[in-house]
């Protein structure tokens, strides 16, 4: 049995969260049978994907000894710091970002490197999530002779229902969706509505990182058009990615940058950070933003964006759209259960 650790989707609305979902709902869709597949979830997950599976619910314990079943011929952690790690058996890691080195103080850092580093020689093969984030680790952690390969998440294609937020915005709108924190650099982001009648919504758990936007916005006196809505269900959120003039998403510490994808499978409009990886992750298909965030020069950057995609609208849309699609999540479980299936030969 292959057991693949789901413990971080205790915290909903977040990347973590997202990819543990969607990972595993692919996984299950393309192992055709092929492997037996257990989950290690908090309780109310358990059943989450059918009753037909083995589920391990979190204890409080594990943190202190946590032993694989004995039909347990591979654990995957799905989480660069995880807690729960089995002493027995076979481990596979996947590392999505290492941003303790962009976020953190020095003795922080040293602390999440000495914890990844135990993580890392306990593993026997590693995955990360980007070109970016595999050279971040070898950079900064000593993989020995691992081997670590690479294999992007899979773009989240929304099939459910959309539905409006109860407070719809007045005006056209850019969006943008994360946790509200500083390193996801928001507070660039009022500028973009000096000299134009646009609004900005950003949707994700607040922090009091929110009151440094909120000063940012009334430096331009654009403070009446910055909406910070705090978490959102999933069913809204594609409505906001739907609907919005352009996404936004100019943060410094990422690993891969899902809602990215998710704006592009609209045929939206992204303007990005040319921090971390969302460079390769955007492409040639996406907008981006100066490295020192000047706002003057972010606001003519996407002034002109806007333009270049709303002269050729269709043609630009469907570009996107195509790129976006390239990233799937079958495809990303289909190479995992490659790897599962030579870690348990």
């Amino acid at each position: 049995m292959i057991i693949i650790d789901c413990e971080k989707m205790k915290y909903p609305n977040t990347g973590l969260f997202f990819f543990c979902d969607m990972f595993v709902k692919a996984v299950i869709e393309e192992n055709h049978g092929g492997q037996r597949l257990g989950f290690y979830v908090p309780g109310k997950y358990k059943g989450r994907w059918g009753e037909n599976f083995y589920y391990k619910k979190k204890n409080l314990l594990d943190k202190l000894l946590i032993i694989s079943p004995k039909k347990c011929k591979l654990w995957h952690t799905t989480f660069q710091l995880a807690h729960y790690v089995p002493r027995n058996g076979k481990v596979l890691l996947t590392v999505h970002d290492l941003n303790f080195l962009y976020e953190k103080t020095e003795h922080k850092q040293k602390k999440y490197i000495a914890k990844m580093q135990k993580l890392v020689d306990r593993a026997e093969r590693i995955v990360a999530i980007s070109e970016f984030t595999k050279n971040d680790l070898i950079r900064h952690i000593d993989v020995g002779n691992k081997h670590v390969d690479v294999i992007y998440n899979g773009c989240n294609i929304y099939r459910g229902e959309i539905r409006h937020p109860d407070s719809l915005p007045a005006k056209d709108f850019i969006f943008s969706v994360a946790t509200v924190l500083p390193k996801k650099n928001f507070h660039v982001l009022p500028c973009l509505l000096k000299e134009n009648d646009l609004e900005l919504v950003i949707a994700g758990n607040k922090s009091d990182y929110v009151n440094v936007i909120l000063e940012e916005a009334r430096k331009y006196g654009v403070e009446e058009r910055v909406k910070i809505v705090g978490p959102i269900d999933e069913s809204v959120k594609h409505w906001y990615l739907k609907n919005c003039k352009a996404f936004v998403f100019p943060s410094i510490a990422e690993g891969f940058g899902l809602p990215v994808l998710e704006a592009m499978a609209y045929g939206k409009p992204v303007f990005l950070s040319r921090h971390t990886c969302l460079p390769e992750i955007g492409g040639d298909y996406a907008y981006y933003f100066n490295m020192d965030f000047d706002r003057e020069l972010m606001q003519v950057e996407f002034k002109r964006g806007l333009e270049d995609y709303y002269d050729d609208v269709s043609r630009k849309a469907e570009e996107i759209k195509e790129y976006a699609n390239r990233f799937s999540w079958e495809n990303t479980a289909r190479l995992y259960l490659r790897i599962y299936e030579e870690m348990v030969r």
